[in-house]
């Protein structure tokens, strides 16, 4: 398979590709919270444990900048930012379901508890 650039870094695989937009700890996480509702910065920060300040913007401006989510900003005093999944992000859903699923039977193979994430 040949080597491709997209944005100055090079790419070796299809699957090399999709884990650097969609990989990480925590971007799978917040596509998985946006799919049921819009959430505002603060209420997302609150429903993802252990997730910086600065990792969560992070997170969100790479999310918004490769399509998979929508940043809305309202005028108004204090400033009020909402995010909601697009449809490139909700057509990831299927696969984060799939890679959680497969998560959970690993977790279960090794006897830890699953409960919480059922």
């Amino acid at each position: 398979m040949p080597d491709f650039l997209f944005k100055g870094k090079v790419y070796y695989n299809p699957v090399e590709f999709a884990m650097d937009r969609l990989g990480g700890t925590w971007k799978m996480p917040i596509l998985w919270r946006l799919k049921d509702k819009v959430y505002r910065y603060g209420e997302l920060k609150r429903s993802i444990a252990h997730i910086s300040d600065k990792m969560l913007t992070a997170q969100l401006r790479e999310l918004e900048a490769d399509g998979f989510i929508h940043r809305e900003v309202y005028p108004v005093v204090p400033p009020r930012v909402e995010y909601s999944i697009t449809e490139k992000g909700r057509s990831a859903i299927p696969i984060v379901e799939h890679i959680r699923n497969y998560g959970i039977g690993l977790m279960e193979q090794e006897g830890i508890d699953i409960e919480e994430y059922l």
